[in-house]
Parts: C-alpha cells; sequence; structure tokens
C-alpha cells in the first residue's frame, strides 16, 4: 500500500511538471515576435545602436513579447545584407521585418530640444503594414535617467503601471526639487571652522567689566570667539537649498575665560550668490547668582543673607555672576551672511544677533573650507 502511494505521488508531480512545461512553451509560442533596431537620437552621446539596446531591454522586461535577441538581429542583419542606419520609417521597418521574419518591429527616438527630452515609440505590425500603438511623451533634460524615462514611456504604450512618483520628478522641475529632476546641481556645504568677535551690550557688559571681588569678570565686553560649524542641506529649489546647522562655540578665551555655547539654527541659502539667512535657539553655559541689588546698587548675592535678614522688598532676580553655579541659559540668534569664493575657496562671512533683556550680543564671524556638494 505504501509503494502504490509513493508511486501515485512521484507520477502526479511528473505529470505537473509535464504539463507547466508544455503549458509554458504554449504561451511563448502565443506571443507575438518582436524585434528592436536603432533608435534614432539627437542630441544625446549615446549612438542609435545603443539606444535601441536599451529599448529592447526594457522591452524584454515586460515579457509582453518574443523580443529577438540582439545577437540574432545583428546575425540577421549582416546575413540579409540590410542597411538599418536610418531605418525608422514605417515602409523601410515593414520591408525589415518581412526579411528577418517577425510580427512586429519597434522603433522610436529619442530627441533633446533645450530643457526637454522627447521620446516617441511606434509599434508596427508587418503583416498589415501599419502602426498598431504610438506613444509620445516630454521629460526633463536629464541624460543620467534616460533608462528609466524608457521604462516608463514603454509601459505607458502598453497601459502597465508605472512608477508616479518617478514620473512627476522626471518631468516636472520644480514641482518637488530633489537629485533626480534638478541634476548636476552645485550647492554650497559651508561645514568648517568658524573665528570672530562678539561683543555684549547692556547690563551683561556692565556686569562682564565688574570687579571679580564682586562677582565680574574683569573683562572688556569685546570677545573672541571661535568654533566649529556642522550643517546638512535637507531640500533644494532651483538655486535655493534649505539648511540646518550646528555651531559649538567657546567664547572668552583672548580674557582667560571659557564661555561655551550651542547654537542649532534653521535657514537658506542661495548657492549661486552665497547669500544666507538662518536662524534658531541658542543656549549658553554661564555662571549665575540669585540675590537683589541694595539702595546703593550693589549685588547682594543669596549667600550673603538669611532668611532672619530683611530684603527690605527689594525683588530678587538673577544675574550673570563669576562666584555663582553654572547654568544654561536659553536665548534666539539670528544670523545673516554670505560666502565669497576663490576657485575652490569657500570664505562664508556671517553676522548675527542674540536678543537678550540684559542686553543684546552682537557679533561676527568668517570661515572657510573647499567643500562643494553635486546632486
Amino acid at each position: 500500500m505504501k509503494n502504490l502511494i509513493v508511486k501515485t505521488v512521484v507520477l502526479f508531480v511528473i505529470m505537473l511538471s509535464i504539463n507547466l512545461i508544455v503549458t509554458e512553451k504554449a504561451e511563448a509560442q502565443t506571443r507575438p515576435t518582436l524585434a528592436v533596431l536603432n533608435i534614432d537620437t539627437q542630441g544625446f552621446d549615446l549612438t542609435p545602436k545603443q539606444m535601441g539596446n536599451l529599448v529592447r531591454i526594457e522591452l524584454e522586461k515586460l515579457d509582453t513579447f518574443d523580443v529577438l535577441d540582439r545577437y540574432d538581429v545583428a546575425y540577421l542583419v549582416d546575413k540579409h545584407d540590410l542597411n538599418i542606419d536610418n531605418c525608422y520609417g514605417k515602409i523601410g521597418l515593414v520591408e525589415a521585418g518581412i526579411t528577418i521574419n517577425t510580427q512586429k518591429m519597434l522603433s522610436g527616438s529619442v530627441e533633446m530640444y533645450g530643457q526637454t527630452t522627447i521620446i516617441t515609440l511606434r509599434l508596427i505590425d508587418v503583416a498589415s503594414q501599419t502602426i498598431e500603438r504610438t506613444h509620445v511623451q516630454e521629460f526633463l533634460n536629464i541624460p543620467n535617467e534616460i533608462q528609466s524615462m524608457i521604462r516608463i514611456s514603454m509601459r505607458q504604450m502598453f497601459d502597465l503601471p508605472i512608477d508616479k512618483d518617478m514620473l512627476h520628478k522626471l518631468t516636472k522641475k520644480y514641482g518637488h526639487e530633489n537629485a533626480v529632476n534638478n541634476p548636476n546641481k552645485v550647492r554650497l556645504n559651508l561645514a568648517g571652522p568658524r573665528m570672530g568677535a562678539t561683543l555684549f551690550t547692556g547690563n551683561t557688559a556692565t556686569f562682564l567689566a565688574e570687579a571679580e571681588q564682586t562677582g565680574g569678570y574683569d573683562a572688556f565686553p569685546v570677545m573672541f570667539q571661535f568654533g566649529y560649524q556642522i550643517e546638512m542641506q535637507y531640500l533644494t529649489h532651483g538655486n535655493f537649498q534649505a539648511i540646518a546647522e550646528f555651531l559649538p562655540t567657546i567664547t572668552g578665551l583672548d580674557q582667560g575665560l571659557v564661555i561655551p555655547s550651542f547654537s542649532f539654527m534653521n535657514g537658506l541659502r542661495h548657492s549661486k550668490y552665497g547669500w544666507e539667512f538662518a536662524f534658531g535657539p541658542t543656549l549658553s553655559l554661564t555662571r549665575q547668582s540669585e540675590g537683589y541689588f541694595d539702595n546703593d546698587n550693589v549685588w547682594i548675592r543669596e549667600t550673603e543673607y538669611s532668611t532672619s535678614q530683611t530684603i527690605n522688598g527689594f525683588p530678587i532676580t538673577t544675574r550673570l555672576d563669576s562666584r555663582g553655579n553654572f547654568i544654561l541659559v536659553p536665548g534666539f540668534v539670528l544670523g545673516f551672511g554670505k560666502t565669497f569664493r576663490s576657485g575652490n575657496l569657500n570664505i562664508p562671512m556671517n553676522a548675527y544677533v542674540i536678543p537678550r533683556k540684559e542686553g543684546f550680543q552682537f557679533g561676527f564671524s568668517f570661515g572657510y573650507n573647499a567643500k562643494k556638494e553635486t546632486i
């Protein structure tokens, strides 16, 4: 009984395999044969023969026709001494199709006109000597994406689903700016060192200038500043690019001080002319303490009075104090600038302002690098 079951299963597998093979051959035989010769090209580096090979590759991917292999086509052309250099019209293609014994012929052209690429495809039925299908599609002038254009045109011609997002990128220049529809666009990447000076005004300048014994820094309110800018471009539109910047800096080393700060900015830059502006939050690590100013405008810290002492109604506040504790002070920075170029060297110059109730902070910085990115 067991052997009978095994034999039955083996027989079933053999029968199923034979049926699949026969079905596959029958389907192959029902598919019409199709040949692709040269595709006319205007304004492209690819030759008509190379463009024909690209079209043939995309046509084979559709698995709709029995496409003649390019080597078989070349053999038949040589065997029958056919001149296909200018064989793009219906009459010539029909004659070639009869000679090489194929049912369909596919031809067309890929032409560049200014900023536009036009792909034209024609499917010719050899027996009836008629143009069975014609498809014309306009694209942007993006030579590096010619195979994607052919793929889309081919699928459109035979009413097959297409990648609509790719079609949008290849046909709408400013619909959604990206590396596909805006190729070889040079954009500035200004990551690199920054150095300059910053000016403190208002009460901040006063506190900095005070003696250390009273909580000041005995410092001049103009200080040297240096740091390093890290940036990322996340959106382009024509010559404009949206940028995100992270800029850690150290201020006051020229006066024996270490005042770190961290700025996170978002902005726009013009890649051609180098103008830019950015804005965002900034954090500074400074020493501050809580206390009040008496009638003589003397700063009294919290450690200098006890809860049993009266503060005579003076308001408690927080100020810059070299004797205080380190705290992060938030702020808002607004900057603008321009990049100058000398060969491959980029020299960004920027000015910025940080408004605070204790006083405005103004700054100027410059940097250098030799970075450019092509998208």
